[in-house]
């Protein structure tokens, strides 16, 4: 009998029949509040109507327009409004299906555009599966181990998490730039180095947000060196952090932007936004795909962008993740176990941590299982996978905020009393 491969795990174990809102119905019956959102995907809820109208109404017209043949009115449409979310000089866009295939497309890009071969990405970052992403990814060794060789000209240098680092000697964005530069003198000279790639806030690798001297930093040696700064918003970007993108929090200024996950409100896009005067470096084909700039996610998206504005998602984000985080740390206090809460608006992590100082990998797992059988779905994340990752979607509202935190608490000393 033909099965689904048994390496595509899923935590509930149970067949999702429909979604509402911040809500998720299983063919069993049971109804979990969804504080995963698809991990961090469906930023305007479950099957919101105006977005799932937009999809039904662009179905009926055309499914396919291949791209390369001729452009569709909701690509179009998107640009004209998506321009003003993007920073002064940034005025060209590229899109595709996945994050980490943007992702490579950065990467590409970077290297025609400065004729260097070299990207330095950051310790704990997370860009996705496909062979150029998962080399430039170090969050967890799965997606890397049992591949090699992964592409050549990819340097890790340290993010500055200060959890990560504790056995770092003082200040861990001083030690971060400081490695940085040995890596800028000794490994990856800047004649050779096309692009920094950074996350804003690390996701997989544990939900971390980095510090504005740091980007500062990054600016300030890709400016003097002609290096390239991409960030990766693909989990934190589209309104997540309460900002609309998480690099606005440290008044980082990037060169390129990767974006995907909240797009469309649940269908698969990811686009690439950088200057003119880059896009138009790039060699001639070397940007395309078989769907790339979909007729049907376009109009997802633009449906999706109508949401934000209507509903104020962003500056929900910012009131709702306030809440979340008080209400944890405040059911948090008096577990030691809890070793720090943190994020960015609806982007919280709580990292669980032994009284020995040991990764709390197994007590995590533990959270996670009793917050399901008391009905709140959350995922996990960090280098040790001790990390709770809690991203509902944008439209959750404070009484789902409360619920949520009360159940956390009660899964939280049934973990750690088990």
């Amino acid at each position: 009998m033909l099965r689904l491969a048994e390496n595509l795990a899923q935590f509930t174990g149970g067949v999702i029949d429909r979604g509402s809102g911040v809500r998720l119905h299983l063919e069993d019956g049971t109804e979990l509040l969804d504080f995963a959102a698809g991990i961090a995907v469906t930023s305007t809820g479950h099957s919101h109507p105006h977005v799932v109208q937009a999809i039904q109404d662009q179905v009926a017209k055309i499914l396919l327009p291949a791209s390369s043949l001729g452009l569709n009115r909701p690509t179009l449409d998107f640009l004209e409004r998506f321009g003003p979310y993007l920073p002064e000089g940034i005025d060209r866009m590229w899109f595709g299906n996945i994050g980490a295939e943007a992702v490579e497309t950065a990467v590409r890009l970077a290297r025609h555009a400065t004729g260097r071969p070299n990207i330095i990405a950051f310790e704990g970052g997370f860009h996705g599966r496909t062979m150029g992403a998962a080399s430039l990814t170090s969050s967890t060794a799965k997606v890397r181990a049992g591949i090699s060789p992964l592409m050549a000209g990819v340097v890790f240098a340290p993010y500055p998490a200060p959890a990560r680092l504790r056995s770092v000697q003082g200040d861990a964005t001083d030690h971060a730039l400081e490695q940085l530069d040995r890596i800028l003198a000794t490994i990856s000279i800047p004649q050779d180095t096309a692009a920094f790639l950074v996350e804003a806030v690390q996701g997989e690798g544990g939900y971390v947000p980095g510090t504005k001297r740091f980007f500062d930093g990054l600016r300030e040696r890709a400016d003097a060196h002609g290096i390239l700064l991409i960030f990766d918003e693909i989990q934190a970007g589209w309104g997540r952090t309460g900002r609309f993108w998480a690099f606005e929090h440290f008044d980082a200024r990037p060169d390129m932007i990767v974006m995907g996950k909240g797009m469309a409100s649940g269908l698969p896009i990811s686009a690439l936004a950088a200057s003119k005067e880059l896009m138009d470096k790039a060699w001639a084909g070397s940007m395309g795909g078989t769907f790339s700039g979909h007729v049907v996610t376009a109009a997802a998206a633009l449906a999706t962008l109508d949401v934000y504005e209507q509903e104020e998602l962003v500056d929900n984000a910012a009131v709702q993740g306030q809440r979340l985080i008080d209400g944890l740390r405040a059911v948090s206090e008096s577990v030691a176990e809890v070793h720090e809460v943190r994020g960015l608006g609806l982007m919280v992590g709580v990292e669980l941590r032994h009284a020995d100082g040991s990764v709390g990998t197994a007590l995590a797992a533990r959270v996670q299982k009793e917050a399901y059988a008391r009905g709140l779905l959350i995922l996990t994340c960090g280098i040790d996978r001790d990390t709770m990752r809690i991203v509902p979607p944008l439209v959750v509202e404070a009484e789902d905020v409360d619920r949520a935190v009360q159940i956390f608490g009660e899964a939280l000393h049934a973990a750690v009393a088990g």
